[in-house]
Formats: structure tokens, sequence, C-alpha cells
């Protein structure tokens, strides 16, 4: 039996609700971070902290601790004592809570905060908390790509600093690199799986998988929607009421457009499967904004007039 109580030291009482413990946890975390905190113990209270939660934050481990509580003198074999976060690294959901999405990069614009340190390395890894084999958990990340990538499936590296079991059991930890291939047509917040890059399992159990949200980095004048993808392109006032042929440079390459005669700004022309290459692939449309040229020479200010008089029957409603 551990020689402290997890709720005492996360500071709620045995009946608390997991949204209760949560929110404590949280305070916790905040003041205790070694990054934050001058407390000079800052890494172990931490560690303790995480290691506290993790237990009770379970449904079923919460279960077998408090029954361990209720019966002092059983299960002392396996105990809850000295385990980190879980199953051999500290879960990246719960750091994102708490922090937010960090932006250490990596290679390839990997944003990616240091998962398996981010409350301090101290704890990670070690047994199972029951004394058996045991997967490793899955950690999850977020991963930004260029569109372009997106378009043509690109290769990025990224970095990690991960727990590894020695050969005496004990855990320390590596700087690995690891090579992803961004699949083609792969859209805005879907997953990418690296099985065995997660956290280290305990005993003989396998690794936990890694999971890298993609996040789609792209210019100010485009959005994404799904597979379809959209692109204000400025034209001339002349363009837009002769119909002209301009040529535009988008996601999907070097494009020759034809503007309709009479176009309006904001309006919008499709250019079918020229969108995201999903396996359906997405359409682009190109969202058509009047540029006017701007007065400042006499020239440009007779050319206008002259405008006006040819137009001076027109109606606009305002």
């Amino acid at each position: 039996m551990a020689e402290k109580n997890y709720y005492d030291i996360l500071g709620v009482k045995k009946d608390a609700s997991d949204a209760d413990i949560k929110k404590k946890y949280r305070k916790l975390v905040r003041q205790y971070h070694p990054d934050v905190s001058d407390d000079p113990d800052a890494d172990s209270k931490i560690a303790e902290i995480n290691n506290a939660y993790e237990t009770i934050r379970d449904k079923d481990k919460r279960a077998e601790y408090d029954a361990m509580l209720d019966n002092p003198f059983a299960g002392k074999g396996g105990g809850f004592g000295g385990q980190g976060a879980g199953q051999g690294g500290y879960r990246w959901e719960d750091v994102k809570d708490q922090f937010g999405d960090g932006e250490a990069y990596g290679d390839g614009g990997f944003r990616f905060d240091d998962i398996f340190s981010a409350f301090g390395r101290g704890s990670a890894g070690g047994q199972s908390q029951y004394g058996r084999d045991s997967k490793g958990q899955d950690q999850h990340a977020e991963i930004t790509v260029d569109l372009a990538s997106v378009y043509n499936g690109d290769d990025y590296s990224i970095k990690l600093n991960v727990p590894v079991r020695k050969p005496d059991g004990s855990m320390d930890y590596d700087n690995k690199t690891l090579k992803i291939k961004i699949p083609k047509g792969i859209t805005d917040g879907k997953q990418i799986r690296l099985a065995g890059q997660g956290a280290a399992g305990s005993g003989q159990g396998k690794n936990g998988d890694l999971f890298l949200k993609v996040k789609i980095r792209h210019a100010a004048n485009i959005r994404i929607e799904g597979a379809d993808v959209y692109q204000t392109v400025n034209i001339t006032p002349w363009e837009a009421a002769l119909g002209d042929k301009i040529t535009v440079s988008t996601p999907a390459g070097t494009l020759g457009v034809t503007i309709p005669k009479n176009s309006k700004s904001g309006s919008n022309l499709r250019l079918k499967g020229k969108g995201i290459p999903a396996k359906q692939a997405g359409d682009l449309y190109l969202t058509l904004n009047i540029v006017n040229p701007e007065v400042n020479t006499e020239a440009a200010t007779q050319a206008y007039e002259q405008l006006k008089q040819a137009f001076a029957d027109t109606s606009i409603n305002r």
C-alpha cells in the first residue's frame, strides 16, 4: 500500500465527483508545474500529483484503489505507489487540456510539446500498476502541414524525446527522428497513426500508438471546407465587365481561367475536382474580388471621368 493517500494529495474527498477531481487536478498542475513554479520540490510534487490523478481518474483503477484503502493489508505486491502517469508516459490529452496546443516546432512544421516530459521525466514508465504486462498508452499530438503537401503527399520528419526500457527494466529517454508520409488527399482534422510510437508498455507489453492530428496550413486568401478549397482571386473591373482569360496560381497548380462577362464581386467559379484530392476529390472555388485601380494621376482621373460619362444612365440599387 502506498504511504500517501491519493485523495489527500489532490485535496479532494473520497466521494468526490470526476468533475471535481479534474478541476482540482488542473489547479494543482498550474500551481506546481516546473515551468511556472518556484517550489524547489516542484518536480517531485507534480509527479506525485499525476500519479494520484492517473489512478483515481480511471473508474476501474479507482475502484481497486478504494478497495485497498478499505483493506490496507491486502495487495501489497502490486500496489499503486511510485508509478508514473499510466503505462509508460503522460497522457497528451491531459497536457493539452491544461496548457493548450504548444507550438514547439520540429522538422517539417511539427507542432508537438514533449509529451513524455511535460510534467517532468522522473516518473514515466515503470511496472504496470497491476503487476502484469500491459500495452502502453496511446499518445495524441498535432502536426501542421502545408496545403501543397496535402495535394502532393510529402515526407516530413519529426523529432521526439521518448521513454525506452533498458535491459534491467528501468526507464531511460532517447531522441528519435521519425519519417512520416503525409497521405495525399488527407483532410483537416484527420489523424495519422504511427503504430508502436506511443508510450512504452509495462513488462512485455507492446508500446502504444502515436496519433497525429493533421492541421493544414494555407495562405490567408484560402479557406477549406472538407475537401473543398475556396480561394479569393483579385480581378480588375474590365476583366469582370468584359470577360477575360487570366492565369491563377492555385494549390492545384497554375491554371488558366476564363472570367465570365459581367461577373460580380463575391461570385464563385467552380473548378470541379481541383480541390483536395481525397478519395472523393473536392472542388476548387475561385471567389472573385474586383479591385479598382487607384486614382493617383491626371490620366487616371480622366479615364474614370470618361467611364462615368459612358455609364451616366446606369442605375444602382443602394
